[in-house]
């Protein structure tokens, strides 16, 4: 395969800020003469014409059939695509009922601490070393807390490590610096390799477009799984430790040299999905990403027997089908 060759890219990309609306409204209202005002409208032309740049992306994204990617300033999960990740965010949203009140209880403890025993309003410090009722509060207060929050825990790491059915796919992925080879575990075994998509392959790829084939994202061959179907992937490596990590999946695991670890996923919506190799693993571990594309049983049976002896041709008919698809979709709304 390709283990022996490097894809570093150390090229920089401009990420555009957007203008909060709220900036909008406070300059509209604080806008007193004519120059302000004609200012004013100009700056809302533009805002208009990005507003519709902005609902034109939202329904690309629509018609991109749930396809999820990182995005600039993202501070939140992306889009679940799993089950388990639905879990996943359940949970991270439930332990913020916790963190944020217990954060806000500490600042005010310190705050008061501050102002009501500084030097200057308590010239004489108490010397008391003891107080049942406090030590009493802060003992069992932790413990309920502690309980509230691993039993929910358990429950989710036993449900990450229980497949609700038996597996209908299954696919090996093995790691290599800096690539992924994946092989098919089917009646006529399947197997290829995967690794960063160059800017100057594109064209050939067929992938120009930026906001579908990220550039550091997108990959040349992407592993394509039938949606609503319970998906094994065995995952090893072939030199040092990699992870196979799949944030809408709801996925991280480790691929180790000389072992082989097992996680899953049933994806429930079509699109193409974005992870990357989340463990340390050499000077281009940057640059390792993980794709998947989740299409219809139909698609993937058909694409599963192309590619068995043209894998270029059966991706290039499977991304022009999907295109239509999605065009179809666009032209109805």
């Amino acid at each position: 395969m390709r283990r022996e060759k490097e894809y570093g890219l150390n090229q920089l990309e401009t990420v555009g800020i957007p203008v909060p609306a709220l900036f909008v409204i406070l300059v509209g209202t604080a806008a007193r003469n004519w120059e302000t005002k004609r200012a004013m409208r100009n700056f809302l032309a533009d805002a208009k014409f990005l507003a519709s740049a902005g609902a034109a992306t939202a329904l690309f994204a629509v018609t991109s059939a749930h396809a999820d990617q990182p995005v600039a300033w993202e501070t939140t999960f992306q889009a679940p695509a799993t089950d388990m990740m639905r879990q996943i965010e359940w949970f991270g949203n439930y332990t913020m009922w916790f963190i944020v009140p217990i954060t806000i209880l500490v600042l005010l403890l310190l705050a008061y601490c501050i102002v009501r025993f500084r030097a200057s309003a308590n010239p004489v410090p108490s010397k008391t070393s003891h107080n049942t009722l406090i030590e009493v509060i802060w003992t069992v207060g932790p413990v309920v807390i502690l309980l509230c929050l691993a039993i929910p825990s358990f429950q989710l790491l036993t449900a990450q490590y229980t497949p609700p059915e038996e597996a209908k796919l299954t696919v090996k992925a093995t790691g290599n610096q800096w690539n992924w080879d994946y092989e098919y575990q089917t009646d006529n075994t399947l197997s290829f390799n995967s690794a960063i998509l160059q800017d100057g392959d594109r064209a050939k790829a067929g992938k120009e477009d930026r906001k579908v084939y990220p550039r550091l994202l997108a990959v040349d061959n992407e592993l394509v799984v039938p949606v609503n179907t319970m998906t094994r992937v065995l995952v090893t490596a072939t030199d040092v430790i990699h992870s196979f990590a799949m944030p809408s999946f709801g996925i991280k695991i480790d691929a180790i040299p000389g072992r082989t670890n097992e996680t899953w996923f049933k994806a429930e919506k079509e699109g193409l999905y974005y992870g990357q190799c989340s463990q340390l693993c050499g000077k281009d571990h940057a640059f390792m990403p993980i794709a998947i594309r989740v299409v219809s049983d139909a698609q993937f049976k058909s694409w599963l027997a192309a590619a068995k002896t043209d894998l270029p041709g059966a991706n290039k008919t499977l991304m022009a089908e999907v295109d239509g698809q999605n065009k179809v979709a666009a032209a109805g709304n």
